[in-house]
């Protein structure tokens, strides 16, 4: 049985027992959850990875993708790119390959990594066609399953299925128009299989195998966003509510067969569009977490897309997304190298974190023992709270004071000494 026929029937399965002691919420809040289809844990049959919950009252739960291009294929660095995201506490990976031994990346990656690995199997059943008949067009509808089937059995626990575009949700985007055009890649493919086949989408019309196939191994759908925006103008327009319609219709089917799902957000959003996203898609789809790609909030920042994304990932979580799929420096400009994806993870969580203080999932217990230890001027007890405590203390480091209670930002004006020294001093003063 799935995760979620075990918790319809009253089971609490050893990876819901593991959740609920680290969000520290009660082992029946995640089964109900579970059961609900408000909760989800990807968690693959044949594979073994450190239990993640992702849903409602939950921690926010942040996404690193890593993988090659036509350009550059380097196993090498993707397994380098896969170990700091962890060592960095992403709560998944997804590996999104399109050169190379797709099979061998995939496979090492599954390999090497503790927590749960997400794909888009549309991408290499896409990919082989081209390398075979020279365009994507030319896809077999068997393809299309075989790879989902292939990547179940060698352990993905999530995938990005492409089923929510339909031939309905083309004529709004083509009768609309937009300012930024398509940018999914894996909503490219299936838009244009549609358009050259004259022919329903087959993820969309054989749903149901779909299902039978995850139900078989128990990985989760994450419904894709095909029609997201790639540009801020073009945000929660037609096309992409229409396709919203559509997954919340999926999200159903996949709670009656007793599939965990969850349904990708938008890419590019404003800030004051958040907030409405969320409830539409919560609303639409019955609370089925939400996995929002950013979202990245301005289109001008290149170079310094991951500080943008991070605004929106702590917008997002505060209006009560779910998951964040993180933003690297290098979005929109290149392939991201590892220390991109050490300042997407980072810029991500510290966004997530931001957000789960706003909806209360936390209370800023850790930011209140900061405050002390910083009014204590005690710099083990800030390393040891930080977020990156081996960045926060390599810096200090580079760049030692003379004094070493205080920092060389104020060195001997340390305000904080400054007052301590004096209200120590000055106690009978204010002694009634």
């Amino acid at each position: 049985m799935t995760q979620m026929d075990e918790a319809k029937k009253g089971i609490i399965t050893e990876e819901m027992k593991a959740i609920a002691k680290e969000e520290n919420v009660p082992e029946d809040f995640i089964r109900r959850g579970v059961a609900n289809g408000r909760i989800i844990i990807p968690n693959n049959i044949n594979r073994e990875v450190k239990p993640v919950g992702i849903g409602e009252g939950l921690r926010t739960k942040v996404n690193a993708t890593i993988g090659t291009s036509t350009d550059i294929v380097d196993l090498k660095m993707e397994e380098e790119k896969a170990k700091i995201a962890i060592e960095n506490k992403a709560d998944t990976l997804m590996e999104l390959s399109v050169g190379g031994d797709l099979d061998k990346i995939r496979k090492r990656i599954l390999e090497i990594s503790q927590i749960p690995v997400g794909s888009v199997p549309v991408y290499q059943a896409a990919i082989e066609t081209i390398r075979k008949k020279g365009a994507a067009i030319y896809m077999d509808e068997d393809i299309m399953f075989k790879t989902i089937e292939k990547q179940a059995k060698d352990g993905i626990d999530f995938m990005a299925i492409h089923c929510s575009i339909n031939m309905e949700t083309l004529k709004r985007l083509k009768r609309q128009g937009r300012e930024g055009g398509l940018v999914s890649r894996g909503g490219a493919f299936i838009s244009a299989w549609i358009v050259e086949n004259e022919t329903e989408n087959p993820l969309y019309k054989d749903f149901d195998y779909i299902l039978e196939i995850a139900k078989e191994y128990d990985f989760v759908l994450s419904l894709a966003n095909g029609m997201r925006a790639g540009a801020i103008a073009d945000a929660t327009d037609r096309a992409q509510v229409q396709e919203l319609i559509i997954l919340g219709e999926l999200i159903d089917k996949s709670r009656e067969a007793g599939v965990q799902a969850m349904v990708e957000g938008p890419g590019h959003i404003p800030l004051d569009e958040i907030k409405a996203n969320v409830i539409l898609q919560k609303k639409l789809c019955k609370g089925a977490p939400f996995y929002m790609l950013g979202p990245i909030v301005t289109d001008i920042a290149a170079g310094y897309d991951h500080i943008v994304a991070a605004i929106g990932a702590a917008a997002s979580a505060a209006a009560g997304a779910d998951f964040i799929c993180y933003v690297t420096p290098a979005e929109h400009l290149a392939l991201p190298f590892p220390e991109d994806v050490k300042e997407g993870v980072i810029a991500t969580r510290i966004g997530a974190y931001v957000g789960d203080m706003s909806k209360g999932i936390h209370n800023g217990e850790k930011d209140l023992i900061m405050a002390n230890a910083r009014k204590k001027l005690d710099w083990e007890a800030q390393f040891d709270v930080a977020m990156c405590p081996a960045d926060a203390r390599r810096i200090r480091e580079e760049r030692p004071p003379e004094d070493p209670d205080t920092c060389t930002m104020c060195g001997e004006y340390c305000a904080v000494k400054i007052v301590n020294e004096w209200l120590e001093s000055a106690q009978d003063i204010f002694t009634d």
